[in-house]
């Protein structure tokens, strides 16, 4: 008899992203941000999805803020990538549940931060078209992945 394959388990949390931590998140997404010239929200939160910073850049429109929040709040909660929701809700079938979980923003450009393997926090970028905001959004997370 064959066992279904099964998912490893999602990253567990960490200490809480520190001002330090969060800080250099943000430099490193607004640069990526301005190499573009691209106006945007970006929005750091620690793994209980409490906002550290938020950078809204010259010219974002307001309506991101929110937005950008949301997907930030989305990947420190599900402890991934806001892009795994964007892609199952674009599958339809099944995925189609989404729409009725309260406070999850399934649209790309929110990920979890990282820190010794684990999830201190997350970064959501709003304002671009998404494959953009989550461009952006790896380049935060990376700073803090390399640091």
């Amino acid at each position: 008899m064959s066992q279904a394959p099964t998912n490893p388990p999602p990253p567990q949390y960490g200490p809480p992203l520190t001002l330090a931590q969060a800080k250099r998140v943000m430099q490193a997404a607004e640069r990526e941000a301005d190499a573009n010239g691209w106006p945007v929200v970006i929005a750091i939160v620690d793994a209980g999805a409490h906002l550290v910073l938020l950078q809204r850049l010259e010219n974002a429109q307001l309506g991101s803020i929110p937005i950008a929040q949301q997907k930030a709040a989305t990947a420190a909660k599900f402890r991934r990538a806001t892009k795994v929701f964007d892609d199952q809700l674009a599958a339809g079938g099944t995925g189609l549940h989404l729409l009725v979980l309260e406070g999850l923003c399934a649209c790309e450009g929110g990920v979890p931060l990282f820190h010794d393997g684990r999830v201190v926090g997350a970064i959501g970028v709003s304002g671009v078209r998404a494959s953009q905001d989550a461009q952006i959004a790896a380049a935060g997370a990376r700073a803090l992945a390399t640091a």
